[in-house]
């Protein structure tokens, strides 16, 4: 789950992260009052879900209200990236001397955060790495023992900062850490972090990255989704509890399994189709959520034929065979199935579903086959 500006922001200064006080405005009159409030130069940004906006027009210095009010209605309802604007964040101009990148994001691989630096601040971090890697230091962080001085140091001395910063910068990094550990977060970027010709460090963008699967933890968190991120399809399989991506093919697949649904994608790729989605609906599937996963894939008017994928471990092959018919009496669709369910009590839901009339296939390789076929391509 991914926050906007604003609201990492917000996060970053419930850790007393240095943060300017911005406010939000859906309108450019709302946007005038704030920067009434505000005084002086303000800078007005686009919160949207994508980088690049100040390349965009999505960035702009305004230097009195009248000012703020014009540049947000210019802003407002811009596309960036797909992704129309529909609020901007009012905040004070910075007198800025230097610009940092700083973040914290996981690292898979090595099963720990880790800390990402450079002196190379406000611009993609992207191109920093793969132009300049040098310029970024990376330091790993034990959670077992946390963040430590030494980290600091590192990191520090690493992207060659003023001895006279360190111990400010070092309390911003505690605090950064702090918001990652607390919030479950996957990454906390602040870009640019800057330092001030006053010499305050200023945290003036951040990027959120939440765990989804750590929400229930933070219901204060959670309630900040943005829904407009999700697609009716996905927002749908959330509230039923199951795990839905929408993808761009047309065979929809119903598989129990994150790592089994990925290779039954792979499979559908290799005989030729293109997967519709990926939707794991987990184990011990019920009537109500197969109905429900039923529903959601059928819902996209691109899906020609969808691919029901079961291994019956903890699930019982003849309970998902009865909810996939008890579903089907219920849905109104002329779209074609084809399952294969493999493990326990599979016998007895192939017997089921020859009872109904609906194709099965022995293997993944078949069923994948069978789909592609049914969906009008040349498997």
């Amino acid at each position: 789950m991914n926050l906007f500006e604003y609201q990492g922001l917000e996060l970053f200064a419930r850790h007393s992260v240095n943060v300017p006080a911005g406010e939000v405005a859906t309108t450019p009159g709302q946007a005038r009052e704030i920067a009434e409030r505000i005084g002086g130069a303000v800078i007005v940004k686009a919160q949207v879900h994508t980088g690049g906006r100040g390349k965009a027009g999505g960035v702009k210095l305004a230097t009195s209200p009248d000012d703020a009010e014009k540049k947000a209605a210019d802003i407002l309802g811009m596309d960036i990236k797909g992704h129309v604007v529909e609020r901007v964040l009012i905040a004070p101009a910075v007198d800025i001397a230097s610009e940092i990148y700083l973040g914290i994001v996981l690292d898979r691989a090595l099963r720990m955060p880790i800390v990402m630096a450079s002196s190379e601040g406000g611009v993609d971090i992207e191109t920093v790495a793969a132009e300049r890697p040098e310029a970024i230091q990376r330091v790993a962080i034990d959670p077992a023992i946390g963040m430590r001085p030494y980290h600091v140091r590192r990191v520090a001395y690493g992207i060659g900062l003023d001895p006279e910063h360190h111990r400010a910068f070092g309390d911003m990094l505690h605090k950064l850490y702090a918001a990652y550990r607390e919030s479950d977060a996957t990454l906390t970027e602040i870009n640019p972090l800057v330092i001030t010709k006053a010499g305050d460090i200023i945290a003036i963008d951040s990027k959120v990255t939440l765990d989804d699967s750590a929400l229930y933890r933070h219901p204060e968190l959670a309630a900040l989704r943005d829904v407009g991120e999700s697609t009716p399809a996905e927002q749908a399989a959330r509230e039923a509890g199951l795990s839905y991506v929408d993808l761009d093919g047309s065979i929809g697949c119903m598989v129990n399994g994150a790592g089994l649904a990925m290779a039954t994608m792979d499979v559908i790729k290799l005989f030729g189709g293109e997967p519709a989605n990926f939707l794991d609906i987990g184990g011990g599937a019920k009537a109500e959520k197969v109905e429900a996963a039923m529903r959601i894939i059928l819902s996209d008017e691109r899906v020609k034929s969808v691919l029901v994928n079961i291994f019956g471990g903890i699930t019982r092959g003849d309970e998902v065979a009865r909810g996939l018919l008890a579903a089907l009496e219920n849905i109104d669709t002329d779209v074609p199935f084809v399952v294969r369910i493999v493990g326990t009590n599979a016998e007895e839901a192939r017997a089921v579903l020859a009872d109904a009339n609906l194709p099965t296939a022995p293997t993944l390789a078949e069923a994948a086959r069978m789909a592609v076929q049914a969906a009008g391509g040349n498997a």
